[in-house]
């Protein structure tokens, strides 16, 4: 392996880890979006009770954006729903679901959130039904079934920024993970380098 050989594979490596940290400062922002949807619109009626609001901090919120966002209760606090479960069941006649583990109890996970809540239509009779979900209780919290062609275009990307932070907000620690496993590579390949190039010395001593 010659010296240009090596420093292609090293800048490769480089491009390969700088590509994703700018992905996960992309996704960071996506994910701070969708808190604000989820706790703005969605935690009128539906609890994320494993997610606590100090977690926020793990998203790049500063102390004093999640203060405004928990209004008076604890940073230890988990998110509980604003809307009583009594008045939930007399409203739409089911408690809504806790959303803290959806990502994961549905299948097809975030994508399925997304197509769900994207899915509201106006139907014959003019009532609002729902194509993923047909009959379901949730009123089209977005507006989608109503909306013009230019503002659906804005409300999509909301849609997928609350889905994809329900998927976060279903395994927090995935990204570490991930993370961690890039760092792993990294320190494999480095040393598999090292080692070849500590072979190759030792063997043409012996030459």
């Amino acid at each position: 392996m010659n010296h240009f050989r090596l420093w292609a594979l090293f800048a490769s490596l480089a491009c390969t880890m700088n590509g994703t940290a700018l992905a996960a400062g992309d996704k960071a922002a996506i994910l701070q979006r969708g808190a604000h949807v989820a706790t703005e619109v969605c935690n009128a009626c539906h609890s994320l009770k494993y997610l606590k609001y100090s977690d926020f901090l793990k998203l790049g919120f500063t102390k004093q954006q999640v203060d405004v966002m928990r209004g008076d209760r604890n940073m230890g606090d988990p998110l509980i729903a604003q809307m009583a479960p009594g008045d939930a069941l007399a409203a739409f006649g089911i408690v809504p679901p806790d959303l803290s583990l959806m990502a994961k109890a549905r299948e097809g996970g975030v994508g399925y959130i997304d197509s769900m809540i994207t899915g509201f239509y106006t139907a014959a009779n003019g009532n609002t039904d729902n194509h993923v979900f047909p009959g379901i209780k949730m009123p089209d919290i977005l507006g989608i079934s109503q909306a013009d062609p230019t503002s659906r275009k804005a409300l999509l990307v909301k849609a997928e920024d609350v889905s994809t932070f329900l998927g976060w907000a279903a395994d927090p620690m995935a990204e570490s993970r991930e993370n961690l496993g890039y760092a792993v590579m990294a320190y494999v390949f480095v040393l598999t380098v090292l080692l070849y190039l500590l072979k190759r010395k030792i063997w043409k001593r012996l030459e």
